[in-house]
């Protein structure tokens, strides 16, 4: 058995939570929906504040910025796939495509990124700077998020 068969059978065994009053909003048709991304690469322009080891805030990237510096900084990162092509985990280009195309209906005048890898504190994240991201993105009327995690 491959070690893929092997995850699948064990996940499928693994008892799933359930929820007595799950929230769920219908979204708009996507080719209606703005979508923006949120990444755990701990993304952030070169003027921003840099992720420190235990940042458990997040960073606001307007859509047209490029110049993006990666500061996720966990050892056993790879970081040549981003070093070639930001898409990797940050799928901007790819979202501007889709847009371009009808599929979606626009890109998001801003994204999100966190950095992912939390030892301990996904509490705060969870209650507190999690929250205050999906504010920002809703106020700036996102309807979809594209989860890059890292």
């Amino acid at each position: 058995m491959s070690g893929d068969q092997a995850m699948r059978e064990y996940a499928s065994a693994l008892p799933a939570p359930t929820f007595p009053d799950p929230a769920f909003v219908t979204p708009v048709p996507l080719h209606q929906a703005t979508v923006a991304i949120v990444t755990s690469a701990a993304l952030h322009t070169p003027d921003d504040e840099r992720f420190s080891a235990v940042d458990t805030g997040f960073r606001l990237i307007d859509r047209g910025r490029r110049d993006l510096v990666l500061g996720h900084w966990s050892p056993n990162f790879d970081h040549s796939g981003i070093a070639l092509d930001l898409n990797v985990v940050y799928p901007i280009d790819r979202l501007e495509e889709l847009a371009a195309a009808g599929t979606i209906g626009a890109v998001a005048p801003r994204h999100v990124s966190f950095a992912g890898n939390q030892p301990d504190d996904v509490a705060t994240v969870r209650l507190d700077s999690g929250p205050r991201a999906a504010e920002a993105l809703r106020h700036d009327g996102v309807d979809v998020v594209l989860l890059t995690p890292v």
